[in-house]
């Protein structure tokens, strides 16, 4: 037997076992559905446009960051992202999984701590996996517990949570949070992805939004969501980016963004403070108000622009997200291992292009079949 068939022998075996529990993924073809999947919350993805300034962008960097890909337009975008977020500086990433890679993998030595959420998204437990330091997982958003894990640790303590959690839609506790590392003189990490752009003051951050700035030691934001473009940024202390861009491998070892990519974050920023966020709260409202008498279950109240909507079983949130496919809407059944086994969902995202009959259809559905 060749090596190759060998190979793809074992790996059909790992696929077949995941299509048996219904949890194989696949790619699948998004057009004329009406979205409510996807994490475009403002519509910037659809409908920004490029400057003329675009036309005379190279179409890459030449190398890393440290080599031959900096440039002044990447210092003037970073100046830019801290001065919006209220930070001394700012470095940016090719991704957002990037980012926390670089980040929890390095910020903590071996005679640390890492304690984080057990919800945080996968790109900060696979860096804190490469971290040195000792591991600690508190349940969601459970300050006593917390607080447990950060009394009498030896070596210094971080703490890592979310803003926004992606698959509940519900914020973290930031001011009790900051107030306990600030007790145990531990230090706060906060990933922004899903709150940026869209909460806080003209889109700042909920971290913002709590007046936190100088209590939080780095924050994560991402422009794959509601900026419509790509990349992330880690806006900290000047130290703390200096420390990113000796220590964090992602960065040193990437080949830099394309300037077209620091030129469509720029215009994200430019134009973010006076994006229509209140028709996006709107929708939010419409939907509660519209989904509570229908008794359907959602994993927590939330009322910004994600929802989860309970289903509990792997085949059940398919076959949900199947029919909803076919009625012409698209909302993404969520399964094992993105969110733990019994509590697979059908995660909503809400966007400013949507509409409450948009709502009342999706609703309907979702009523029928569940």
């Amino acid at each position: 037997m060749k090596p190759e068939q060998s190979l793809d022998a074992k790996l059909l075996s790992r696929l077949d076992a995941r299509a048996q529990d219904g949890t194989l993924r696949q790619l699948k073809l998004v057009e004329g559905l009406i979205d409510f999947a996807s994490n475009d919350y403002l519509g910037f993805a659809r409908n920004k446009l490029l400057s003329p300034l675009s036309d005379h962008l190279s179409g890459g960097s030449g190398g890393s960051r440290l080599i031959s890909g900096d440039s002044s337009l990447a210092r003037e975008t970073e100046e830019l992202i801290a001065q919006f977020h209220r930070a001394e500086a700012a470095l940016i990433f090719g991704s957002g999984y990037t980012a926390n890679v670089g980040l929890f993998s390095c910020l903590a030595g071996k005679d640390d701590h890492w304690i984080s959420d057990e919800l945080v998204h996968a790109s900060i437990i696979d860096g804190i996996k490469m971290s040195k330091a000792e591991k600690h997982i508190f349940r969601h958003n459970d300050l006593q517990q917390l607080e447990d894990l950060l009394k009498g640790r030896e070596g210094k303590a971080f703490v890592a949570t979310e803003s926004l959690f992606s698959m509940n839609g519900d914020p973290a506790p930031l001011e009790e949070m900051a107030d306990l590392c600030a007790k145990y003189n531990a230090f706060l990490v906060v990933d922004e992805a899903h709150a940026a752009g869209v909460l806080g003051p003209e889109g700042r951050g909920l971290v913002c939004a709590a007046g936190l700035e100088n209590k939080v030691s780095a924050r994560i934001f991402t422009y794959g969501k509601a900026f419509g473009s790509y990349g992330a940024a880690i806006a900290g202390s000047s130290v703390l980016i200096n420390y990113l861009i000796n220590f964090a491998r992602s960065f040193v070892y990437s080949t830099a963004p394309p300037p077209l990519l620091f030129q469509l974050i720029r215009e994200g920023y430019q134009i973010m403070p006076s994006a229509n966020r209140q028709a996006l709260f709107d929708l939010g409202d419409y939907f509660q108000k519209t989904a509570e008498p229908r008794g359907l279950q959602f994993f927590l109240p939330a009322r910004h622009h994600i929802r989860a909507v309970a289903v509990g079983n792997p085949d059940k949130a398919k076959a949900l997200s199947d029919q909803l496919w076919k009625e012409g809407i698209y909302a993404k059944a969520i399964l094992s291992p993105t969110v733990p086994a019994g509590t697979e969902r059908i995660r909503i995202c809400l966007h400013t292009y949507n509409s409450p009959e948009q709502i009342d259809r999706l609703i309907q559905i979702l009523e029928r079949h569940i």
